[in-house]
């Protein structure tokens, strides 16, 4: 069954009781608590209707495990080549705004409404939302954000203007994950593209025993930074 939410946070149902495509709920709100509470029990938003969020379980989940990120000889001629430069956490709204812009081949317009800016820029100014951007002569061409709790990073949604963008900010995405010891970047649902980066879809219960795993008050809720993707001294830096 699909459960309904109060406005005011009671809690989640359980995952496990999500229906086969995923669907758990419907109501509730944007709000931090909501978000936070959400993503801990391995639970995302995905669209709002007739004003109500609805809310998601998937399984299988589509995860990948950083030591299996798939860094193809092509795209590190491409991230070599200085074609592109990466920011971190400087434009999180603009990189919301271009992912509801993109044309998917599987959607019908866009589910990040203003609420999901609201919604997911609070959590950007609590240190707990990042946009890893990739610019061209200055210009915003490609990105990716997503929520990042103890040592998980929850994507919501990538965008390119130009080929292999998007991708060249995936890679500094992995690259800190891989410098702070993160477990998985979470993907949330099965795709090719995904799939050709390393991703690969796990059960439901292994994911959620991942995140009952998880140490909470290890999250870096501050802002990220280039300088902080840099391994720290004894790991091994990420082959280019």
């Amino acid at each position: 069954m699909v459960y309904q939410l109060e406005k005011e946070f009671y809690g989640f149902p359980s995952p496990e009781e999500a229906e086969p495509d995923g669907f758990l709920a419907i109501g509730g709100s944007l709000s931090i608590p909501y978000l936070l509470n959400a993503y801990a029990m391995g639970i995302f938003p995905w669209f709002i209707h007739e004003g109500e969020p609805c809310w998601f379980s998937p399984d299988p989940r589509m995860v990948l495990f950083i030591d299996e990120f798939n860094y193809r000889k092509s795209l590190r001629r491409v991230v070599k080549s200085g074609k592109f430069e990466v920011r971190v956490d400087t434009d999180f709204a603009g990189v919301m705004r271009k992912c509801g812009e993109t044309q998917r081949d599987d959607q019908d317009g866009t589910w990040i409404t203003q609420e999901f800016i609201d919604g997911y820029t609070h959590l950007h100014n609590m240190g707990l939302a990042h946009s890893f951007e990739t610019y061209y002569k200055d210009e915003l061409v490609g990105g990716l954000y997503g929520v990042s709790l103890g040592k998980c990073f929850f994507g919501e949604s990538m965008f390119h203007t130009m080929t292999d963008a998007s991708k060249v900010a995936f890679v500094s995405l992995v690259d800190f994950c891989k410098a702070h010891d993160f477990v998985f970047i979470d993907a949330q649902q099965e795709t090719e593209h995904l799939a050709s980066l390393g991703a690969r879809p796990i059960p439901r219960k292994d994911y959620l025993d991942i995140l009952h795993a998880q140490d909470w008050s290890a999250t870096l809720n501050q802002p990220w930074s280039l300088s902080s993707q840099k391994p720290k001294p004894g790991n091994e830096e990420t082959d280019k």
